[in-house]
């Protein structure tokens, strides 16, 4: 069922220290890495929060995992389905794998490859439908509940959206003070989790939603201050591509807690991604280039700050990354 009510930021922390609990056997404690070179260009002090380094190469496990540990036996009996461009699902297919559950991930036709593959590999079986994560998402929650099994939104749960909010629950073990953190947002709920948590520990943290120029519908709608539906065009930054559920309860949470957003062009991911690569001698892919471009973007003014930039996640296929260098 698709929630029925907007949780409050209060119900989101609970729910982020309960997730806290049950996954922290099965995820890692990823880097928060300084980043001297960063903080050089904005003459700060720059963190990358290392989700690329994470199980599936991508944050999403973390949400999939609190969600698929708290269903009954009755209900992972009964196998679940999900949506997703491709890291939500990767990590569905990781904690279905790991706990012996079946599952389906439906996924937009125009799905990265090298992340369907990804799914395929942990086990989960894929099918394709929608030019749009929007109509995806719709689909298969219509389809989940025609079959009798459970949905698992890719944002739109507090289960989901607790399990991503237990990154903060590292950072305040890792960066004693944060001033700006720099997080992508597609449908919200990586954000969400993460400004609710870290907004109990201090009301001074500022934090800053990123996300392309050619996808840009969270951001939208918080301006026109309703959910929008809108074309999304082609970006590097496909993890936070597409559109918003509608009732989403995401949106009222990113109304609170974003403190300020950032809308970035396709040339300042690549520029971001590029300097990753060559800084930091790893791989990353579009969403944290979209993070990184912001912080890039708003440099001149966090001048002696503590900044945190999330690092999303890797998984860039081998055509994107040719392309990009």
């Amino acid at each position: 069922m698709m929630p029925n009510a907007y949780p409050d930021t209060r119900d989101i922390v609970t729910e982020v220290l309960r997730a806290e609990q049950r996954i922290r056997p099965h995820i890692r404690e990823t880097p928060l890495d300084y980043a001297a070179s960063l903080s050089a260009l904005a003459h700060c002090h720059a963190y990358l929060k290392l989700e690329n380094l994470q199980h599936t190469g991508s944050f999403k496990v973390r949400g999939a995992l609190n969600k698929l540990l708290s269903l009954t036996p009755e209900q992972r009996a009964r196998g679940v389905v999900t949506a997703s461009s491709g890291n939500h699902g990767a990590g569905v297919a990781y904690g279905l794998h790991k706990l012996g559950v079946q599952g389906t991930v439906f996924v937009p036709e125009h799905a990265s490859a090298t992340k369907i593959e990804a799914i395929k590999r942990l086990g989960a079986h894929v099918r394709l439908y929608g030019e749009d994560s929007a109509l995806t998402e719709a689909f298969a929650r219509e389809y989940a509940r025609s079959q009798g099994m459970v949905y698992i939104s890719p944002y739109n749960d507090p289960q989901v959206i607790g399990g991503q909010g237990t990154i903060a629950v590292e950072l305040a073990r890792q960066l004693e003070c944060i001033d700006t953190i720099f997080v992508a947002v597609g449908g919200g709920g990586l954000i969400s989790g993460i400004a609710a948590y870290l907004k109990t520990l201090s009301d001074q943290v500022r934090v800053v939603g990123c996300s392309p120029q050619n996808s840009p519908v969270m951001i939208e709608s918080l301006k026109a201050r309703h959910i929008v539906e809108m074309e999304s065009l082609p970006t590097l930054s496909d993890g936070t591509a597409g559109g918003v559920e509608a009732g989403a309860i995401t949106f009222p949470l990113c109304q609170q807690l974003m403190d300020d957003y950032a809308l970035v062009s396709e040339e300042e991911i690549k520029d971001a991604m590029k300097l990753f690569i060559e800084t930091q001698h790893m791989l990353i892919e579009g969403a944290a280039g979209a993070a990184l471009a912001a912080f890039s973007q708003r440099r001149e003014q966090l001048q002696g700050q503590n900044v945190v930039i999330v690092i999303c996640g890797a998984n860039i296929s081998l055509e994107t990354l040719k392309m990009l260098l």
